[in-house]
């Protein structure tokens, strides 16, 4: 029998099925070997998934229905998993527990005795419990919605997973529109860090990334409203896609760009203290927290760290202002000025780069692609914390993770000036 792209990618399906499964099952082991390996694995399935996506046209629509049927079974593992004992998402229950009763949580301290009786099991183990939350207000309003309907972290969990559905549907209708090849949806939805950061230990990102992506959807349709909205809204979960503005420079009207304005600052009222828009810890964010951060590190040797923090969303905004020549109909426009400002950021976890998934699916974006597997080894630093060393990277998992990057993005721009070179040859 003659083995046919579908049947390569099914492979490669099965292969991820398998890796994830067995890594699911080491969820509460982040770090470990054991969890790393099948990661690992996974992330080599992807690879050659993407190879296959790029050397195939199109594949028929079942395959792309089994393909997405694939990819929410083996997230189900995870999603019945607890996430670790100190992730983010005890957090998120902590601050949609303390605003359904009637507490400011960019001003309550998790670690305040006074407050010992507001927690529940699953609160008392949140991390950094000796400062408020730093997650913008849109962040914020989500965890009180959510815990209004169930206070759990699975109920988190779950939200989390459809909006990971909610982005295929949108991605799925993107793709149909620019003439893109339906299967590019399997780039997104087979990526191994949708298992593990958004079923598995419950990351907001996902909230902000599929506002974005219908921000981007809505420019494409020309709803410049919605647009504007849903980019307000996506901010409004987390910081990082602020440097997308200049993207929307004359795309967007200035009445929609206003509303939109209003409506994110409506969203901060019910936590005004004394008249003043409260930030929470993000002070203390920027200040000392540090993780994966090679770029960030060499710079704040020379420069106050909120200097370099302003550096980081600079580059991300130049980016996004040199981009602004490609049409908006390009992923690159949205996932390169991204992908800069996080490259010099303070701190550069694995779920930060769920923004960019959505986006990476052009050859250009291949180092992008490549980063969200390279990115694996830093679990690692989660078996040292264990071991009692250090909050720190060990050097060779930088090298091995942005070197995977840079190695990817010489090669691109070799090629594309040998092949312009030829060009230019031919045409003398």
């Amino acid at each position: 029998m003659k083995i046919t792209p579908s049947h390569r990618l099914y492979g490669c399906g099965a292969l991820l099925f398998v890796s994830l499964t067995i890594c699911s099952r080491k969820l509460g082991s982040v770090g470990e070997l054991s969890f790393i390996i099948p990661l690992a694995v996974a992330g080599v399935a992807y690879f050659l998934t993407i190879r296959e996506l790029f050397s195939t046209p199109k594949f028929p629509r079942r395959v792309i229905f089994i393909g997405l049927l694939t990819a929410a079974l083996w997230q189900l593992p995870f999603l019945f998993k607890a996430p670790g004992v100190d992730d983010d998402v005890h957090r998120y229950l902590w601050d949609g527990r303390v605003q359904r009763l009637g507490y400011n949580p960019y001003i309550v301290v998790p670690s305040d005795p006074a407050l010992a009786g507001l927690h529940t099991p699953e609160t008392r183990t949140l991390n950094n419990p000796e400062v408020p939350s730093p997650y913008p207000a849109g962040a914020q309003l989500f965890f009180r919605g959510v815990t209004a309907i169930h206070e759990s972290v699975f109920a988190l969990k779950v939200a989390f997973v459809l909006c990971d559905f909610a982005i295929v549907l949108v991605l799925l209708d993107i793709l149909r529109r620019s003439g893109e090849g339906a299967h590019w949806v399997l780039a997104y939805a087979w990526n191994p860090l949708l298992a593990t950061e958004v079923a598995g230990s419950g990351h907001v990102d996902i909230v902000g990334v599929l506002l974005l992506l219908v921000s981007a959807a809505a420019l494409g349709r020309r709803w410049r409203m919605v647009a504007a909205l849903a980019f307000g809204l996506a901010v409004a979960v987390k910081l990082l896609p602020i440097v997308l503005l200049p993207l929307y420079w004359k795309y967007v009207r200035v009445r929609d760009a206003a509303l939109a304005a209003v409506v994110v600052g409506l969203l901060y009222i019910p936590f005004l203290n004394h008249g003043r828009i409260p930030i929470g810890s993000l002070g203390s964010y920027v200040q000392r927290f540090r993780f994966n951060d090679p770029v960030f590190a060499t710079l704040e040797h020379v420069a106050t760290p909120q200097l370099v923090v302003g550096l980081a969303a600079l580059v991300g905004l130049l980016t996004a202002f040199w981009l602004r020549r490609k049409t908006l109909a390009s992923s690159d426009a949205f996932a390169w000025p991204m992908a800069a400002s996080l490259l010099c950021a303070p701190v550069v976890y694995p779920w930060y780069l769920l923004w960019m998934l959505p986006f990476a699916r052009s050859a250009s974006t291949v180092p992008l692609i490549i980063w969200t597997v390279s990115i694996i080894p830093t679990y690692y630093v989660w078996h040292l914390r264990t071991l009692g060393l250090p909050w720190l990277v060990p050097w060779w998992i930088m090298l091995l993770e942005y070197g995977s990057v840079g190695m990817a993005g010489a090669i691109i721009l070799f090629r594309r000036y040998t092949r312009s070179a030829v060009t230019r040859d031919s045409t003398d």
